[in-house]
């Protein structure tokens, strides 16, 4: 008979409580959890861990909480409570890190072509700026960036224009990431190295596959959509991949340390 082993158990109702309280008191918890970029004024150390307890939407938090559920229990049972804990929220935190250097490294991109765009601005670059940071900004201004291909000398729409280029940056740089999906994605990478031949029954497509097969497929779509990040993807995809690169390495130490699972 499936039993649900205690850290999981704790780890499901913190967050899902913290949804809950989230949406029915109506107290912003996501712009004080969640995780934002290093260069946003917003961001704080504690972050990095406050992050993985809260979630987006409903969806999103029973997607993850779902994989902890089905998942976690098998790895909690083979490690044991203290040291799945220890796994949980080290790939966690891993994951952060890992996500939040590249948004660095991007965030300083894009902050960097708003500064060459102030400096010499044009019709052209301004709804090249826009369009690169996906479908929302460009369509909210589409009506401005006509206007100011017809007036490119036009004082007013360059001042405009720059004063929209530096809140895209504000925006983008401030957009907080949360949810458990790193460690989620470290547990599923856990699961396939210490059960790889284990079949799990799909829903959609309603067939068995084994656990190494479907997390190698799972790491191959994240890393593909990381790279080829479509316009309105919202999904933190290096995240995922990040958790399952710190779970991998992890497990690795603790292999070379001599632990062992029972």
């Amino acid at each position: 008979m499936f039993r649900i082993t205690p850290i999981v158990r704790n780890l499901l109702i913190i967050n899902i409580a913290l949804f809950f309280i989230q949406s029915l008191i109506r107290v912003n918890l996501v712009s004080v959890m969640g995780l934002r970029n290093i260069l946003a004024p917003d961001f704080a150390p504690y972050q990095f861990i406050t992050y993985m307890f809260m979630h987006a939407s409903t969806g999103h938090l029973f997607s993850n909480m779902l994989a902890l559920f089905f998942f976690g229990p098998m790895l909690e049972a083979l490690m044991g409570a203290r040291r799945f804990l220890i796994f949980y929220i080290i790939t966690g935190i891993g994951a952060a890190v890992i996500y939040g250097s590249i948004s660095f490294v991007e965030m300083n991109q894009l902050k960097n072509r708003v500064d060459q765009y102030s400096q010499n601005p044009n019709p052209e670059d301004f709804a090249r700026l826009l369009s690169n940071q996906g479908d929302y900004f460009y369509a909210e201004y589409i009506n401005f960036i006509d206007e100011y291909a017809r007036n490119p000398e036009n004082g007013r729409y360059i001042d405009k224009s720059i004063e929209v280029a530096r809140s895209l940056y504000r925006a983008m740089v401030n957009i907080p990431m949360v949810g458990a999906s790193g460690s989620v994605f470290g547990i599923l990478l856990a699961f396939a190295m210490f059960f790889p031949n284990h079949t799990i029954f799909l829903l959609i497509p309603p067939i068995p596959v084994k656990a190494k097969y479907l997390v190698g497929v799972y790491a191959l779509f994240s890393f593909f959509a990381g790279v080829h990040k479509l316009p309105g993807d919202n999904v933190a995809h290096f995240a995922h991949l990040g958790g399952m690169l710190v779970a991998f390495l992890l497990i690795k130490y603790w292999r070379y340390k001599g632990i062992r699972f029972y």
